[in-house]
């Protein structure tokens, strides 16, 4: 069964995090997005774990359903939860203060609360729904591998340059400058927002760990706007097999935002409103053209940093990976305007949704015929654009989302995003 997955989420305990967020309406933006398992997120939350077993009942192996009398609709294939959190480790090592995320999945509520109990006994895991603790990530890993042999920890959006664990503010040089002799235990990485796996296949060390992408929303709109895409049954320990062995009749593919998209991608400073190239960045020796202090390095220029393959490296046998924006975005900037929230544009996505079910069936499979026949000849050719590439994108830098434009042509070549930048 082809499953997308999205397992990074957060609660709306978490810091800057929308009250929105409940599991009742995860579970019903998860079916108008397409997602079939969704993570829980925050289990380790004492007050998000009590909504979780107070509204969640066991279904598949691992996987859990939202209780009937909590579902808002019946549209569509009936998600799936996973139970799944986020920790902050912020801990000295190496001379070095790290700041690393870590995303934690466990496969029952038994396990979550031995994780919760540990937890508990290290840090106030009450004040955040993605708690900071002062935990070595090493540490964590053997945490959660006492627990039970089946709980997975995979870092997050690895290359962040504030809580990556490749970033390039507070984190590491390698997996095993971080996790040691544990590292076996990593089966994978998470890409973020602001890389994707063709960046990733640069570093040969990282060739045994799957590319997983999940999304992060802070809110219910940005569900999905990564996914990872599995042919398994539904069932925990099925999509955790899947993602160990790295097997591509399992782990078909992942959903990516275009990396210049996210907020790290190049360098800069934000309030200066100065964007660097990695090549900028070098020629200025790290300092800003405005202000003259020292700018934040972000994804780009880190992977460049340690990959020892060059730009374009074709990896044989990787999973693949397909490249979207979320469908707000692109009718708001194929119908030209500034805001993905405004009245028309809501109007064109309910309008979408209802004609062909799901965000991602709109965005990967409706043929152009069909989308004419429900929107606009222009969002119509946003939609086609995004999916064949031909897109431009101002790179997001120091916290700053990149800017999207479409190359509104009947042209099925893509945009030569280097010479863009």
């Amino acid at each position: 069964m082809k499953l997308f997955t999205d397992l990074e989420i957060h609660s709306k305990y978490s810091r800057a995090v929308s009250r929105d967020m409940t599991l009742e309406n995860i579970e019903e933006w998860s079916r108008i997005k397409g997602i079939n398992v969704v993570g829980t997120g925050d289990f380790t939350h004492p007050a998000w774990f009590k909504d979780i077993k107070e509204k969640l009942e066991s279904a598949e192996p691992g996987l859990y359903h939202l209780k009937k009398s909590w579902r808002k609709s019946d549209r569509g294939q009936t998600p799936w939860f996973l139970l799944s959190g986020e920790i902050s480790c912020i801990y000295s090592k190496g001379g070095k203060v790290r700041k690393v995320h870590h995303l934690v999945f466990v496969p029952d509520i038994s396990t979550a609360e031995k994780v919760i109990n540990k937890l508990s006994l290290i840090g106030n895991i009450a004040s955040d729904g993605r708690p900071i603790l002062g935990l070595d990530s090493k540490r964590l890993l053997s945490l959660l591998l006492d627990a039970s042999p089946d709980a997975v920890l995979i870092p997050a959006h690895v290359w962040t340059p504030w809580f990556g664990v490749f970033g390039s503010k507070s984190g590491f040089d390698s997996l095993e400058e971080c996790f040691e002799e544990l590292t076996l235990h990593i089966p994978g990485v998470e890409t973020g927002l602001s890389s994707d796996p063709a960046m990733n296949w640069r570093l040969s060390w990282l060739d045994s760990k799957a590319i997983v992408s999940f999304s992060d929303p802070h809110s219910l709109h940005r569900l999905g706007r990564e996914a990872t895409v599995f042919e398994v049954e539904p069932s925990y320990f099925e999509i955790m097999k899947a993602i160990k062995a790295k097997d591509p009749k399992r782990l078909l593919f992942t959903v990516e935002y275009f990396p210049e998209g996210g907020k790290y991608h190049f360098d800069g400073h934000r309030l200066c409103r100065a964007p660097m190239s990695p090549q900028e960045t070098k020629e200025r020796k790290g300092i800003c053209r405005v202000c003259g202090r020292s700018v934040t390095i972000g994804v780009m220029n880190r992977v460049e940093e340690l990959a020892d393959r060059p730009s374009g490296f074709q990896l044989d046998g990787a999973i693949p990976f397909k490249s979207l924006f979320p469908l707000d975005e692109v009718i708001a900037v194929s119908i030209g305007l500034v805001s993905s929230s405004s009245k028309k544009v809501k109007a064109e996505y309910d309008q979408l949704i209802n004609a062909m079910g799901t965000e991602y069936s709109v965005l990967l499979d409706a043929p152009r015929e069909e989308l004419l026949k429900v929107t606009s000849s222009a969002v119509t050719e946003g939609i086609i654009a995004v999916r064949e590439g031909r897109i431009a994108v101002d790179p997001g830098y120091d916290g700053e989302y990149g800017k999207l434009s479409i190359a509104m042509t009947l042209s099925r070549q893509p945009v030569n995003q280097e010479s863009l930048f």
